[in-house]
């Protein structure tokens, strides 16, 4: 079993290793920049050196890097597009550098256009960011939304389509977020929604392409359409909700990490952790 966090950068991308180990963690998720810029420093072969070896250390566990939030490649506003294509080109160069072998990312929005006109656009833009980041490794795994706005993705449907019209299939697969499918109208809280909300991701998606999950509670309601994080079993989706997750021996050995919020002191992640290996019998 993979569990772990998404862990913080500041003071270096190596830090993070320290982080991940103080909760005990065996799956990590990192920024590998400073997400809230445009603006990124190249990676320094030193960066790169301390990040393999603080990594080596750890141990051989999965790792996934998230896009920054900025990135939007359904923009219809052409400036935007552009350097969300830059951005995502470099975000890619930069986890074949670091051996990152996943690049997690929402799918954009498409600001009233429409989501056809969104899928269309995200699709080209992406296809584009991909050939020219120039790398041969690194998968992208489309995340699963809330629906909030004119976000895309918040269906199976959608996710399925941006994946069948890209030219590059092999390298797209999807992390799976239970606070945003939850708001989104997909429900895992007994074990007979739980099944239905697997079957209709293995009919429009295929299980195989579910490469990594964020497990996080929600503050809303079911299908309530709003991104708000909770601590596993103190939210709507409930602890009967994880159970049925972290007992699914389909997804025993695919990488979960926490979103949850926390504090520097890290024990909100080591509490939620501990939360989750009890669920699953560990």
């Amino acid at each position: 079993m993979f569990l772990g966090a998404h862990m913080s950068i500041a003071g270096g991308l190596h830090m993070a290793f320290e982080h991940i180990r103080k909760v005990n963690g065996t799956a990590l998720q990192i920024f590998t920049r400073n997400q809230r810029q445009w603006k990124v420093p190249p990676l320094t072969d030193y960066d790169i050196e301390l990040f393999t070896v603080a990594r080596e250390q750890w141990g051989n566990y999965p790792i996934a890097a998230h896009d920054s939030y900025l990135i939007n490649l359904a923009s219809p506003k052409e400036e935007q597009a552009e350097r969300s294509c830059l951005a995502f080109a470099n975000e890619m160069r930069r986890i074949e550098a670091l051996d990152v072998p996943y690049l997690v990312t929402h799918p954009g929005s498409h600001l009233g256009e429409g989501v056809e006109a969104g899928i269309e656009r995200y699709v080209a833009n992406l296809d584009r960011a991909i050939e020219n980041a120039g790398t041969k490794k690194g998968m992208v795994l489309l995340e699963t939304t809330a629906g909030q706005g004119t976000n895309l993705g918040s269906t199976f449907e959608e996710l399925a389509a941006i994946i069948e019209r890209s030219a590059h299939q092999d390298r797209l697969g999807v992390c799976y977020d239970t606070c945003h499918t939850f708001a989104a109208g997909y429900d895992i809280r007994t074990p007979e929604a739980y099944a239905e909300t697997f079957e209709s991701f293995d009919k429009h998606i295929g299980i195989d392409r579910l490469k990594f999950f964020h497990l996080n509670d929600t503050k809303n309601e079911f299908n309530s359409r709003k991104d708000r994080h909770e601590h596993i079993g103190q939210g709507e989706i409930g602890l009967e909700g994880f159970r049925n997750l972290m007992t699914d021996p389909r997804f025993a050995e695919i990488p979960k990490t926490l979103e949850t919020p926390k504090d520097r002191d890290l024990k909100d992640d080591i509490r939620n952790l501990e939360t989750l290996r009890e669920l699953a019998g560990k």
